[in-house]
């Protein structure tokens, strides 16, 4: 399998939440790092953080939420792919869509980093600052 197929795999995983999928396509002790200023945005180690901490989380505070991706760029040991976020707050009714690029560094047949890239104030606009408030002090 080629990166840029171990990476459309972990995609596949993400969407149909195949989480038993995600795991076989990552290290256990994956880096998990988020753009600072994303909301519950921060660096998270491990497969089951992630689940946790990152894709739960996130389906608690929207009512939708994707990454479209546009393209994949294969770069040997790393693959990025350039995409953007959509998502509607539960709570504001307000949608959002966010240029994105996700960095994805790979060992061993294996997801050992990802790093995200994109533009949080559009996120949190939606969110509005009530919203973001209460998210705010939540994880606070």
């Amino acid at each position: 399998m080629s990166n840029v197929e171990l990476i459309e795999r972990l995609y596949r995983a993400v969407r149909e939440k195949d989480y038993e999928s995600f795991r076989s396509v990552c290290a256990p002790d994956i880096a998990w790092i988020q753009n600072e200023g994303f909301p519950n945005g921060k660096s998270h180690r491990g497969v089951e953080a992630v689940l946790t901490d990152v894709f739960e989380a996130l389906g608690g505070e929207w009512s939708t939420w994707r990454f479209a991706v546009e393209e994949y760029l294969d770069a040997s040991r790393s693959v990025i792919v350039l995409g953007r976020y959509e998502g509607v707050h539960r709570t504001t009714g307000r949608s959002f869509t966010s240029a994105a690029a996700h960095v994805y560094d790979i060992e061993d047949g294996k997801v050992r980093r990802f790093r995200q890239f994109t533009d949080t104030k559009v996120i949190w606009d939606a969110m509005g600052q009530a919203a973001a408030r209460a998210f705010q002090n939540e994880r606070d």
